[in-house]
């Protein structure tokens, strides 16, 4: 079983550095773990990869030893832990709003006596059968993490009992889904007051908590409330950059 940069920087309260990554781009996970980053959250709610492709895409975190945080799709059991098997560090679940969806995913991932996650130990995480052995399942939950995204106003009211769960690692605010919730209905409810109850119920129960942070401002913000799952940086915005500032430098080019 991999040790997770992750969880060891969270058991030393250090934080985690995070980028993220939606597209098949191997040597994504070669550069950022050359540039020091522990994690990359993968992100397969708002896009999509084939089985096959996920496959392949960790095998590679497994051969630059780099943290897969994967944002899986769906809620169905063997599927969730099926990433697991094949070699995911961690799952990122979307719109965790209650503490019963949270428990859910605990039975989903976590082996006996936290949840009731099956047993194969035949998957890249157990390097296919040759490195399980008996302590495997208690390996696999030392060693692999369940982090939940806070992103409606239920799930803010619902923090702390949410963080009480047991087997939830970590709580990840999205300020996309829940700013559109805040602006579209009738809350009182501020960002501002999101990220207090959060960072709160996090310290309270011992759990880790975070967000992306775009600008270094917001991630020593963050990080000064406690906030160790930081995600900074990601494909998407870098070609973005690099092609605007390659696009505009022809304008050097004579006519």
């Amino acid at each position: 079983m991999r040790n997770s940069k992750t969880l060891a920087k969270l058991r030393a309260n250090e934080p985690v550095q995070i980028c993220a990554l939606g597209h098949f781009i191997p040597a994504f996970v070669r550069h950022a773990a050359h540039f020091g980053y522990d994690c990359i959250w993968l992100d397969l709610e708002h896009r999509a990869m084939s089985d096959r492709d996920v496959q392949a895409l960790l095998s590679f975190f497994h051969q630059f030893d780099i943290d897969c945080m994967l944002r899986a799709p769906t809620l169905e059991k063997t599927k969730l832990y099926r990433y697991l098997e094949d070699g995911a560090t961690g799952l990122m679940i979307p719109h965790v709003s209650t503490p019963e969806k949270a428990r859910m995913l605990v039975n989903a991932v976590k082996f006996p006596p936290i949840g009731d996650r099956g047993i194969d130990g035949a998957g890249l995480d157990s390097d296919f059968y040759l490195q399980g052995g008996a302590d495997y399942t208690d390996a696999a939950n030392r060693e692999t993490f369940l982090v939940v995204q806070i992103e409606t106003p239920e799930a803010v009211a619902n923090a702390d009992a949410i963080a009480a769960v047991e087997g939830v690692d970590g709580l990840f605010l999205g300020p996309g889904d829940l700013g559109l919730r805040l602006a579209k209905l009738d809350t009182q409810l501020t960002m501002d007051e999101a990220h207090e109850t959060v960072a709160a119920a996090c310290k309270k129960h011992g759990k880790a908590w975070g967000r992306p942070c775009g600008t270094v401002a917001d991630m020593q913000r963050f990080h000064k409330m406690g906030a160790q799952l930081i995600a900074h940086g990601g494909e998407f915005g870098a070609i973005m950059e690099m092609l605007e500032r390659c696009s505009s430098e022809f304008s050097s080019l004579e006519s």
